[in-house]
């Protein structure tokens, strides 16, 4: 019999010492607040190109950034955001530490409710996505997470998806499009979800392989939908692809990835016009794989993706570049950005409409918010229509601007939570802000707190205009702090809507 790390919280529990570990949470935030910088003016400099960047490589800038990349130079940034540490804070450690179904094997995770499971899922990726450093990672594993889409809500996902998460998403998200690819065939989470687990030869009965997963993989994953293959090489990467299951025997290391070579479909295969022999065993799914992700398609297809994330509509001037760079360098994701982050399209390429949970993280860094994460701030991306990994669908959350018009009331509801203390778990310290901003009437709080949260100055005529018309809003009303409603209501404005 072995005493493990469960045990142990449960018997520390039970002997009363359970106290530390229940109250550990409030513990923890009230060590870890988020640091305010001692200047968060916007510097004398012109910013524009400073702030366009960091709306795009992060969740947004957090008050004094923007002074403090002026100063280090966009180039530096760039570098130091392409080759992050994986030493993440102390506050942010602190924080996911308590995560305790998170640290846990794949195996022990059955006795967790499905409900936790995800709500745990989702608090780790709001605070590594609000405190983080490393933003351009964070970006990253956005993308990528919506590229491998894996619903947590079908079948054992939520209990699989931990470890994909940390060993495919994040381990890759700046690493290579072959490693991210081959890491995503062997995750169980990515096979339960596609149904690979029950991909078995041809039986006697005539029933044959299961393509679930073979179509995504050819058709989301690397060549697109439109990258050339037919129906005929769907069925054959289905072929390659057998036996390719979760470990579920008795006295087996339970969910992880295994090759059951008695499922698996011996015979030759042909892939996109290459011969693949009989007899390769596991080998059919690794050759397949390679002749993917070199394809010219899967290049164009994912760098067209990655521009539209960083470019929105101009990714076309992009795309191709990207391509022959990831050609080149097999797949480079690191090489494959970089260029793309320093040239001018990046300047001057159209705002991008923020998804629920790029606006609500944006929210929270420019107001420096101290969150857990937990169910207040999960509850608005759900009323936003971004409730963390919950698209039911294999394409993952869209990008499409017009799919999330419908979403702005539930916007407006969550920027005047924020900002009036009404988002559980969630708070602002609004004595610390208040002491960085000069004081003044509510055209001077109004002018400071918009550069505050928007990175903008407000100095010029459409900024001017638009304090005015917040002004004047705030002075009809009765009710609440001046700062909370000025606040609020920039947090709801059409400009923090966009990045």
């Amino acid at each position: 019999m072995t005493f493990g790390r469960r045990d142990c919280l449960k018997a520390l529990a039970l002997t009363g010492t359970g106290f530390a570990l229940n109250g550990c949470s409030f513990v923890t935030r009230r060590i870890t607040q988020p640091v305010l910088a001692d200047k968060i003016a916007l510097p004398p400099t012109e910013i524009h190109p400073i702030v366009r960047l960091l709306n795009r490589t992060s969740f947004g800038p957090v008050p004094g950034q923007v002074a403090i990349v002026a100063s280090q130079g966009i180039e530096n940034y760039i570098t130091e955001q392409l080759h992050p540490s994986n030493i993440e804070p102390q506050l942010l450690s602190l924080r996911l530490a308590p995560l305790e179904t998170l640290q846990l094997q794949s195996s022990e995770r059955g006795d967790e409710l499905l409900d936790e499971m995800i709500r745990q899922m989702q608090m780790a990726c709001i605070l590594r996505a609000t405190y983080s450093p490393h933003q351009l990672r964070e970006r990253m594993v956005d993308f990528w997470t919506n590229h491998f889409n894996i619903y947590a809500r079908k079948g054992s996902s939520a209990y699989f998806k931990p470890h994909d998460d940390l060993e495919v998403i994040r381990k890759h998200a700046l690493g290579s499009v072959h490693d991210l690819i081959r890491s995503s065939a062997h995750s169980p989470a990515m096979l339960q979800y596609l149904d690979n687990q029950v991909n078995r030869k041809r039986d006697d009965h005539g029933a044959g392989a299961n393509e679930n997963y073979a179509r995504e993989l050819v058709e989301l994953h690397t060549l697109g939908v439109h990258g050339g293959y037919t129906q005929k090489d769907v069925q054959e990467v289905a072929r390659c692809l057998t036996g390719w299951t979760v470990e579920g025997r008795f006295l087996h290391r339970k969910g992880t990835f295994r090759y059951d070579d008695t499922a698996h479909d011996k015979g030759a295969k042909t892939v996109l016009g290459v011969t693949i022999p009989a007899g390769g065993g596991e080998n059919d799914g690794d050759k397949v794989l390679d002749i993917l992700v070199k394809h010219p398609a899967t290049a164009k297809f994912i760098s067209h993706k990655i521009c539209k994330y960083f470019l929105g509509d101009q990714a076309d001037s992009w795309t191709d570049k990207m391509a022959d760079i990831y050609l080149k360098t097999d797949g480079d994701i690191t090489q494959m950005l970089r260029p793309m982050l320093l040239s001018k399209e990046i300047q001057s390429a159209s705002p991008i409409l923020k998804r629920p949970f790029d606006y609500a993280v944006s929210a929270m860094r420019a107001l420096n918010a101290d969150t857990d994460g937990g169910k207040g701030i999960q509850m608005h991306l759900t009323q936003m229509g971004q409730p963390l990994f919950q698209w039911p669908m294999p394409d993952g959350y869209p990008d499409r601007t017009s799919a999330w018009t419908g979403s702005i009331l539930a916007r407006w509801n969550f920027a005047t939570a924020l900002c009036t203390e009404g988002v559980s778990g969630t708070s602002i310290n609004w004595k610390k802000l208040q002491e960085r901003i000069p004081g003044g009437d509510k055209n001077e709080t109004t002018k400071q707190l918009m550069e505050l949260i928007t990175a903008h100055r407000a100095d010029d005529a459409s900024s001017k205009m638009r304090n005015q018309r917040i002004v004047k809003h705030v002075s009809t009303a009765t009710k609440g702090k001046p700062h909370m409603q000025i606040a609020s209501l920039i947090v709801a404005s059409p400009d923090f809507q966009w990045r």
